[in-house]
C-alpha cells in the first residue's frame, strides 16, 4: 500500500494556548517547584537521625504525597492547571539558582564549569525538545498548490490503517516510515510513535528520538555534576558532623541532593529502556501494546485436540543489534 505523498507532510497540529493561560500554568508550577523543594527540606531537617537511605525514601513518599496533593489543589482550590514542562524548567532553574547562592563557593573551578555548562544545555535542549517536530503525519499538502491525493475520508482511513498495524504490504519490507501509531494526548498521528512524554509535553517519534536520548543522557550527566559539587560543599561545611544543626540552606543542600539521587535513579533506569529499544527496534508504544498491532503477532496453530490458538510476541523489524543502531541513526526526517 502506497502513502499519499500528501500524508507525510509534518507540522505542528497543536493549538497554542492563550497568553494568560499559559502565563497562568507557568506561575502555577513555578509555585509548586518552590513548595516542593521546601517541603523536601523538611527530612533532613527533622529526620536527621535516620540513616540516609531512610531519608531518601522519606523523600520518594513526600514526593508522592506532594504529586497527589498538588494535583488535588489544582482541581479543587486553584482549579487551574500546571505545565509540566514548565516543572521541568522551573526545578532546573532553582538547582541553578540555589547552587550560584549556596554551593558554588566551596567547589573548584572545574567542576563549576562543568555544572554550569551542563545546566545551559539542558535549557537548550529543553526548548529544542518542546518545540520539535516529532514526525507528525498530516492530511494536508505540502503546499498549497498541490493537490490532494484523495479525500479526507479517504486519507483518514489510510492513517487509521497503519497506526492500527494493518495497512502494511509487507511487515518484512516496511521500514520505520511506515510505523504510524495515534497519539491520544495530541490526538495526531505520529511516525515512529514512541511515547507521549509529558514533562517535555511532546510526542517522542521519529525525528525527535535521538535528541530524547541525547537530552536524558544531559539530564544524567549533569545531575551526576551537581550531586559532585554538593558533596562537595557538604565536606566544607561538615554538614554530615552535625545533622541536628542544620540551618535553612544547609537543609536544602541535603534535600537537593536527595531529590538529584531520586531523580537519576529512574533516569538511568529510563536511559536504559530505550537503549533497549533502539537496539531491539522496538517503540514502547508498541512493546505495551503488541496486541494491537498485527505485525507483532505471530500466531501458533493449535495442536491436536485443542480449540484455541496460541499468540506470542514476534518484532518483524529486528535486523540485529548493529543494523537497527545503523537504522536508528540513519533515520531520515
Amino acid at each position: 500500500m502506497k502513502i499519499p505523498k500528501a500524508m507525510l507532510e509534518t507540522q505542528n497540529q497543536s493549538n497554542p494556548l492563550s497568553r494568560s493561560k499559559l502565563i497562568g500554568r507557568c506561575i502555577v508550577s513555578c509555585i509548586f517547584v518552590f513548595l516542593t523543594h521546601l517541603a523536601l527540606s523538611v527530612i533532613p531537617r527533622f529526620f536527621s537521625a535516620f540513616s540516609f537511605l531512610t531519608q531518601l525514601a522519606l523523600s520518594a513518599l513526600l514526593l508522592l504525597l506532594l504529586l497527589g496533593f498538588g494535583g488535588w489543589c489544582r482541581r479543587t482550590l486553584l482549579r487551574a492547571k500546571a505545565s509540566a514542562p514548565a516543572f521541568v524548567f522551573f526545578n532546573i532553574l532553582f538547582i541553578w539558582g540555589f547552587y550560584f547562592s549556596v554551593i558554588r563557593p566551596a567547589v573548584p573551578q572545574l567542576n563549576d564549569a562543568v555544572f554550569n555548562c551542563g545546566v545551559v544545555f539542558l535549557f537548550i535542549g529543553l526548548y529544542s525538545i518542546i518545540t520539535s517536530d516529532p514526525g507528525i503525519v498530516t492530511n494536508g499538502s505540502a503546499s498549497p498548490d498541490q493537490p490532494m491525493e484523495g479525500s479526507l475520508s479517504q486519507v483518514d482511513k489510510e492513517l487509521e490503517l497503519l497506526a492500527s498495524g494493518l495497512g502494511h504490504e509487507s511487515t518484512h519490507d516496511s521500514g520505520l516510515l511506515m510505523r504510524v501509531r495515534y497519539c491520544k494526548t495530541c490526538k495526531a498521528y505520529i511516525k515512529g510513535l514512541d511515547h507521549h512524554c509529558p514533562a517535555f509535553g511532546n510526542c517522542i517519534g521519529q525525528n525527535n528520538h535521538p535528541l530524547f536520548l541525547i537530552l536524558l543522557f544531559g539530564f544524567i550527566g549533569t545531575e551526576a555534576s551537581y550531586l559532585v559539587c554538593s558533596s562537595l560543599f557538604a565536606a566544607k561545611s561538615r554538614i554530615l558532623d552535625r545533622p541536628s544543626e542544620l540551618t535553612l540552606s544547609e537543609s536544602l543542600a541535603v534535600s537537593t541532593i536527595l531529590f538529584t539521587i531520586l531523580q537519576l535513579l529512574w533516569q538511568v533506569v529510563f536511559v536504559i529502556w530505550h537503549i533497549y529499544c533502539v537496539c531491539a527496534k522496538i517503540r514502547t508504544d508498541e512493546w505495551i501494546k503488541w496486541k494491537k498491532y498485527p505485525e507483532f503477532q505471530l500466531v501458533i496453530p493449535p495442536k491436536a485436540g485443542l480449540n484455541f490458538r496460541n499468540i506470542r510476541f514476534w518484532n518483524p523489524y529486528d535486523k540485529g543489534i548493529v543494523q537497527n543502531v545503523k537504522d536508528f541513526l540513519a533515520v531520515k526526517h
